[in-house]
């Protein structure tokens, strides 16, 4: 569901000032979408408790840069703040923008339990201000083509979904940073790594009834697990079915989901569901299998294009010219999903939801 809600108090005239907390490994495609909009956006802080991290060479134009978050809200006038730190430390960062009257955008997931993410929400409300979620993948041409189909009915009734994360992750990836592969910071391959898969399962596949998970930490030496298998079924009948690991050897090998209905079977896959690999249907719809497949691109990461396109779109917002994409509310439902597996694979037994709120 897309919030229909109109940027309350447009910036039409002057540019719209950004800060942005955390400058690891995610933070220079924030940077990167940022400066690329520098016609309207304006980075004019960066904060890290690494000091070395703010002194990269992609930060290096950025003058006004802190240690302390806390410092960041109270001396800067920011229209919105970025968090690219990790998950488990959003929702007391947003509570705090949010205290300080300043509208925050999260990374993913944007939190590590459901009481936070529900904690995140309940403050964003109280202090008016908005809270956005990024979920980029979405808005890559090939998924968003996808989308369109099943909004169309051009699947006819779906009957699957199944999704595989097939990455790796060495445990050299753990030890560079004290939170990765920690339950409180980082939540699990599901809820890191795999987040945005389980958010496109969820919204081409529509609301959830049941989730059953099995997971397991089978070869990192970390708290959270490094391999998991969720199984989902639909309120509309479908089933869905998911398969993620950090373990493939000796490199990323498959990002991929599919999509099976009575009229239709696509197949997305490649490095960020860049590529459709399977576009099948009894009947043309609104674009041919050529015209899909000419879609089809070369990312240079997982990461996609797809932060350059969320930052227009707040461009766009902020300027109060178009709706809101993926707000709190939103982010939580593919939370729901995260959280539901993770109690699953803890209690060994299927969970139904909704979850409590």
């Amino acid at each position: 569901m897309v919030s229909m809600k109109i940027a309350k108090g447009s910036i039409k005239s002057r540019k719209i000032r950004l800060g942005l907390a955390g400058c690891g490994r995610i933070s220079k495609y924030h940077v990167d979408a940022i400066m690329a909009k520098s016609k309207d956006l304006e980075l004019v802080a960066v904060c890290d408790s690494d000091i070395n991290k703010m002194e990269q060479p992609f930060l290096e134009a950025i003058k006004r840069k802190y240690i302390h978050y806390e410092e960041m809200l109270a001396q800067e006038e920011l229209d919105l703040v970025v968090l690219c730190t990790p998950s488990g430390l959003h929702p007391e960062q947003v509570i705090l923008a949010a205290q300080s009257g300043k509208n925050v955008l999260t990374e993913k997931p944007m939190a590590t339990n459901w009481k936070d993410g529900l904690e995140m929400v309940k403050a964003a409300e109280k202090a008016r201000i908005d809270l956005f979620v990024v979920k980029q993948n979405r808005l890559n041409p090939t998924v968003n083509v996808v989308k369109q189909a099943i909004e169309n009915n051009q699947f006819g009734r779906i009957y699957l979904l199944a999704s595989n994360v097939f990455w790796a992750r060495p445990q050299e990836y753990y030890d560079q940073a004290f939170w990765r592969g920690t339950w409180r910071l980082d939540g699990g391959a599901l809820m890191n790594q795999a987040s945005h898969y389980v958010d496109l399962m969820a919204w081409f596949g529509g609301s959830v009834a049941k989730v059953q998970a099995l997971s397991g930490t089978l070869a990192r030496k970390i708290e959270a697990e490094d391999t998991v298998v969720m199984n989902l079924q639909y309120r509309s009948g479908a089933l869905g079915t998911m398969a993620v690991t950090m373990l493939t050897y000796p490199k990323n090998l498959e990002g991929s989901l599919t999509v099976i209905g009575e009229k239709g079977t696509v197949r997305l896959g490649g490095t960020a569901l860049n590529e459709i690999v399977e576009w099948q249907f009894a009947e043309r719809g609104m674009i041919s299998k050529e015209e899909a497949l000419a879609m089809n691109y070369n990312p240079p990461s997982v990461y996609g294009f797809g932060h350059a396109i969320y930052y227009q779109n707040l461009i766009y917002y902020f300027r109060g010219e178009t709706y809101q994409l993926t707000d709190g509310h939103e982010g939580l439902e593919s939370m729901e999903l995260l959280c539901a597996a993770q109690r699953s694979a803890k209690l060994g037994e299927c969970v139904g939801l909704p979850l409590e709120r």
